[in-house]
């Protein structure tokens, strides 16, 4: 168990974490129960969407994604948001362990860093539920459900792209290695550019459609 002031594996290395608490868990069992309890969320979505009653496979796919990433936002980022002392923790919280590996990646999350403290606390609480409300609004075919989908994806791409640009604008030097540069602020964070900005187009197009089919309507009136 460390002790208050001992050495912390993150960059730089002069960052101050009084109370560090070294890790309990190995990345394989971390990142192995993320996924596996991710894939089991999918799958579910996937058949329980299977018994709404037309339902296009696009729509499933989606409600697949909007159940992972709020449950993501909600319970992963929100324990980050909530839980200032997590790298403190001197039994093994799995949630904990979860930021205290992810830092490796960006110790800005470790320190506590005001902007991203900021971004997904607005994810979190706000994003979060309204990505459980997609799914709500796709199955039950709701008007707003293009509209709210676009809303959250205009949400994530500038949650994300606020991530980044502060990273580097801050000098982009929060990795422990190039490995957790690429394996986690990279790569974990990149579905949250190219899926939300599918999404966009995707909306973007139904929204048009239905904005046109109601002028000609009017126009035949």
């Amino acid at each position: 168990m460390a002790s208050q002031g001992e050495a912390h594996p993150y960059v730089p290395h002069d960052l101050k974490l009084p109370g560090f608490v070294p890790l309990f868990l190995s990345q394989s069992e971390i990142v192995g129960v993320y996924g596996i309890s991710s894939l089991l969320v999918v799958v579910f979505m996937w058949i329980f969407s299977g018994f709404v009653p037309k339902l296009s496979k696009t729509d499933r796919v989606l409600m697949c994604w909007w159940i992972f990433t709020g449950l993501t936002h909600m319970v992963l980022e929100g324990y980050f948001v909530f839980t200032p002392d997590f790298y403190q923790k001197t039994t093994p919280v799995y949630l904990a362990e979860v930021w205290k590996e992810y830092s490796k990646g960006d110790s800005r999350y470790v320190g506590r860093d005001a902007a991203v403290v900021s971004v997904e606390g607005v994810t979190a609480v706000i994003e979060g539920p309204a990505c459980l409300l997609a799914v709500y609004a796709i199955a039950t075919k709701k008007s707003y459900r293009h509209v709210l989908q676009l809303s959250i994806c205009l949400g994530q791409l500038y949650g994300t792209a606020i991530y980044f640009i502060t990273a580097v604008l801050e000098g982009d030097n929060f990795s422990t290695s190039p490995f957790y540069y690429y394996a986690y602020y990279v790569f974990a964070n990149h579905f949250w550019v190219w899926i939300p900005s599918l999404i966009v187009i995707h909306c973007w197009k139904k929204i048009c459609a239905a904005v046109n089919v109601h002028e000609q309507k009017t126009k035949t009136r």
